[in-house]
């Protein structure tokens, strides 16, 4: 036993060689130990090693357990270990990790092949050792399917023959004497031996100083809880690839619209510079989504070894803030464009109430500033984005944290009734057949329903689910919570650039008139010419000649403002 010592800050090559050639228990613990070089235990039987409340211990060379025997207790609590040695650790059987906090990746896991017990820092840790733990009880299983009779027979021994119990770890480790094997190679001497069951190819693979009809179960502590189940970011396969199409498609159509939207040679109104906003947050939304699936894609099958690292580190947070900040400026937005569509159509022969850029420009100003801060508030202890691997604020273990979700979730359901609301009132102002020819009517209605339905697809789900979840009643797993992410949450990002932009006569034109500088599409381009200096032209004909507005001149307005 060696402890307290703060001056002893190494342990050299051969420090414990020529002890005794007995099992030895070092305890080594509260030291000032920063490092343990290679071969330090040479020449020792470990039974238990206790590295325990070294804090300064950051480092243990791979060959450190090179030539000892053991240690069958390893016990490395409140150490700041980054990693474990790759050599020595076979003969494990109790790994004590607790408030370890730097020790975020295992080695691989073929080196514990005698772990019956871990006791860990992180959840997800113990989603290794749970796979490893099933498939070692699958083998078993699989070799004494056809053998249980003779199982049943060996289980009718007596408890203290079968077990050992270290009172210390509280764990079965090792039958009550190891050189004493519940079964035996000779079939003379006991009814129960292995040639009796196995085939000589088998024996030779197995170790049989176990006993094989107790079967130990490999015990893992702490379990993953629910927020962070036992599985890769996206969890299901055919998110996978659902995601990459989806976060390329709103990635590919906003960054369309911002291009030539920006490019564009003509005025920037109010109806574009909104269009601007809303791209640019949708954009935001597809590279958050571009984020988890690289992250997937890059710890598919090994998340358990990377999930502190991402949820604990800049790229957790980043993708949260995006996300965050997307959802938030996007639904503003929309909500804006909803507004200025119903005042430009109610007041449409008010020229002197119309909607100016000098006053879109503080409007969403307010919006920008609002959406960031709502999504720095995780980042300063208000809610968290670590909770989650796919880094969405749901952690609502205190009141604060559950009234910043409640207050978004709250906002977003009444930005969805005001842009329901407005586009009612479009439909019937632009439904008096006085105003609007009836096939016109029935286009605009469709289109307006388009918008509808894919704010309600998008909105609906999640704040449904995302309420229930606040008030501490959740109705669906994060698990499958995950299929909405993909599914329904950027249902918007993927729609706006195509129904707010691409599809309108207005973009299609300033679509064509950019690739014309580029040297395509030249022809489309001079036609769109064309129809615009001919529209023109008739308009400031009909405007010269009328004294008063015509209900011509209404129709015009209220067409032209849907088709922004």
């Amino acid at each position: 036993e060696l402890c307290d010592n703060l001056r002893m800050t190494t342990i050299p090559q051969n420090a414990f060689q020529g002890m005794n050639n007995e099992s030895l228990t070092l305890k080594l613990y509260k030291n000032g130990f920063e490092d343990i070089h290679s071969h330090a235990f040479n020449g020792t039987k470990l039974n238990q090693l206790i590295l325990k409340d070294n804090k300064n211990l950051r480092w243990i060379h791979n060959d450190a357990l090179r030539g000892a025997t053991g240690p069958d207790v390893l016990d490395i609590s409140s150490t700041a270990l980054e990693s474990l040695p790759s050599y020595g650790l076979e003969a494990i059987q109790v790994l004590n990790a607790t408030s370890s906090y730097s020790l975020k990746r295992l080695p691989p896991l073929d080196k514990f092949s005698s772990l019956l017990e871990a006791v860990l820092t992180y959840p997800s840790h113990c989603c290794a050792f749970r796979n490893l733990g099933t498939e070692k009880q699958n083998s078993l299983l699989s070799i004494f399917d056809n053998f249980s009779k003779e199982c049943e027979s060996t289980m009718r021994k007596s408890t203290n023959e079968i077990f050992y119990r270290d009172d210390s770890y509280n764990t079965s480790l090792w039958s009550a004497d190891k050189n004493t094997y519940l079964f035996t190679t000779d079939e003379e001497t006991s009814p129960y031996s292995y040639s009796a069951i196995f085939d000589d190819s088998e024996m030779t693979d197995f170790d049989f100083e176990y006993d094989f009809c107790q079967p130990k179960i490999l015990t893992c502590t702490p379990e993953p809880d629910a927020f962070n189940p036992c599985e890769d970011i996206l969890g299901y396969s055919f998110l996978r690839v659902l995601i990459w199409f989806i976060n390329i498609l709103a990635i590919a159509g906003n960054f369309t619209v911002l291009l030539v939207l920006i490019t564009s040679h003509y005025k920037l109104t109010v109806p574009r510079f909104l269009m601007c906003n809303l791209s640019f947050a949708d954009f935001c939304m597809g590279l958050y989504l571009l984020l988890i699936a690289s992250v997937d894609a890059q710890t598919s099958g090994q998340y358990y070894n990377h999930a502190i690292d991402w949820q604990t580190g800049s790229g957790c947070s980043t993708a949260g803030f995006f996300t965050v900040f997307a959802s938030e400026l996007s639904v503003y937005t929309l909500t804006v464009i909803t507004i200025e569509r119903w005042h430009t159509i109610t007041y449409a022969m008010q020229l002197d109430r119309k909607l100016r850029l000098r006053h879109a420009v503080p409007i969403m100003l307010g919006g920008w500033v609002f959406s960031i801060l709502i999504a720095l508030l995780p980042l300063v202890g208000v809610s968290s984005y670590m909770k989650v691997s796919i880094c969405l604020p749901m952690d609502i273990e205190t009141g604060l944290s559950q009234a910043y979700i409640l207050l978004i979730l709250v906002l977003n359901v009444v930005a969805f009734i005001v842009i329901c609301a407005c586009y009612i009132k479009i439909y019937i102002a632009v439904q008096n057949p006085e105003l609007v020819a009836a096939n016109k009517d029935t286009k605009v209605a469709k289109r307006m329903a388009v918008l509808i339905f894919t704010d309600f697809t998008c909105m609906a789900p999640i704040s449904f689910f995302a309420i229930s979840a606040a008030f501490k009643v959740p109705l669906i797993t994060v698990t499958n919570s995950k299929i909405l992410l993909v599914l329904f949450y950027p249902v918007n990002s993927c729609a706006n650039p195509f129904l707010y932009a691409i599809f309108t006569k207005a973009f299609r034109r300033d679509f064509f008139l950019l690739m014309s500088k580029l040297g395509c599409c030249k022809s489309r381009a001079e036609l769109y010419r064309m129809n615009y200096f001919s529209a023109y032209t008739s308009n400031c004909k009909n405007g010269s000649s009328a004294t008063g507005p015509s209900k011509s001149s209404q129709t015009l307005l209220l067409l032209s403002a849907l088709e922004k």
